[in-house]
């Protein structure tokens, strides 16, 4: 058994590296993929960690039981840096087998046949928000009119939460996915607070009028199977929420900007066929970096003594898996750096991989087909209305978001 040489990157880089953008991951990792790609680095939390950044390495983690997360969330854990704040009672903190407990109370809306059913409802919402576009002249905020708003209230008519709420989830939200804020006071534990009270309100109104939604689902669950205690339900709901619009609404802006900035050719030629969509929204996914840190923003903890690519790991240690690094890694991916919305063999690890593989998954690629789709039908002369360099991006968050998308079309 071997052990890896300390990391090919400047003493000074402390994970997570910086010169990650939604173009990609950190030109760190090339180097740390092709001659070190298990690497202990320091973190800004203080605690070293074992970095992975190839995609078999980073796959395979994502699946090993033996790595846990809720070790990551107890009260004496290490303050690793990268990670976002989250709680024992959230499901992706926890591991096998409460996590499986609460995943299969939640499962069976969320199939694919189930979520293709969503199709007309999706399609309506995002027609609604195009014809509002074009009833309008540019220059207009993409992120405000569309990108935002779209899986918003997607996500909001699939569970049953009003609309109201959902408003409140969409600034509380952003407090809460700031990463590294783990200090009691601040923004994240504030806005994490913020929608469990708000939660907590729209679970007793559902329970006293409940209908045929997923939120009715898991309050009947709870009352009637006793299979989640109350914190895990109001948890679970919100959690639900902001997965279910955050990650999406990143995703589609910083993906049709991408398209409409630096991929113009890419955006021509979807506009010649719109039934190219969804393949191209796989590439999309795969290419264009949602990811703050290079990473979910979710580390894990050595649960025993074990070995990844011939390194010993030893019980006890933090793992930080780079899912941007593995998916441009060459052996897998043919001319990673290219986005090819062509691109025929493309098993990206966007979604994860394993016990925590996005239970939203189909909801997320459906929003990001139809959303694409009806852009490049009603608007092929999309551009950015301002340079590049003039957007604003939240910062602190796990993911690049950004705060506005400003767009122009026709002449």
């Amino acid at each position: 058994m071997s052990v890896l040489p300390e990391p090919p990157v400047d003493l000074e880089d402390v994970f997570p590296f910086p010169g990650s953008s939604y173009q990609g991951p950190a030109p760190q990792y090339a180097r740390l993929r092709a001659e070190c790609p298990v690497a202990r680095v320091h973190t800004e939390g203080g605690v070293d960690a074992w970095l992975l950044s190839r995609y078999e390495d980073v796959r395979e983690a994502l699946a090993d039981p033996r790595l846990g997360r809720a070790d990551t969330v107890k009260a004496d854990a290490p303050r690793i840096g990268g990670a976002m704040t989250s709680t024992p009672e959230m499901i992706i903190s926890m591991d096998a087998p409460e996590h499986s407990r609460l995943r299969k109370l939640a499962a069976g809306p969320f199939t694919a046949r189930r979520i293709e059913q969503l199709r007309p409802t999706v399609q309506r919402i995002a027609d609604e928000l195009l014809d509002e576009m074009a009833g309008r002249s540019g220059p207009l905020d993409l992120v405000r009119q569309l990108t935002l708003p779209m899986p918003l209230r997607v996500i909001g008519e699939f569970l049953g939460a009003p609309m109201e709420v959902l408003e409140l989830f969409a600034v509380n939200a952003r407090d809460f996915v700031t990463v590294d804020d783990q200090e009691e006071g601040g923004d994240s534990r504030t806005g994490l607070a913020k929608l469990y009270e708000s939660m907590v309100a729209v679970v007793a109104d559902k329970r006293a009028n409940p209908a045929d939604d997923l939120l009715s689902a898991l309050i009947a669950a709870r009352d009637e199977g006793d299979r989640l205690s109350e914190q895990e339900l109001v948890t679970f709901a919100f959690t639900l929420i902001g997965a279910g619009f955050d990650t999406t609404a990143s995703q589609l802006a910083n993906s049709v900007l991408a398209l409409i900035g630096r991929h113009r050719d890419q955006w021509r030629w979807l506009a010649e066929d719109p039934a190219r969509v969804p393949a191209a929204v796989e590439e999309l996914l795969r290419h264009v970096n949602l990811f703050s840190t290079d990473t979910a923003g979710n580390p894990r903890i050595a649960r025993e003594d074990l070995e990844i690519a011939g390194v010993r790991i030893a019980k006890g240690d933090a793992v930080v898996l780079s899912i941007t690094s593995a998916n441009r890694d060459a052996a897998v991916f043919a001319d990673p750096d290219r986005l090819d919305l062509a691109r025929a063999h493309n098993p990206h690890l966007s979604f994860g991989h394993g016990m925590h593989y996005c239970i939203g998954k189909q909801l997320s690629r459906l929003e990001l087909e139809v959303a694409i789709d009806g852009l490049v039908r009603r608007f092929p002369d999309l551009r950015p209305a301002v340079p590049e360099a003039d957007l604003v991006w939240h910062q602190g968050e796990i993911n690049h978001s950004l705060a506005a998308l400003p767009v122009t079309w026709g002449s």
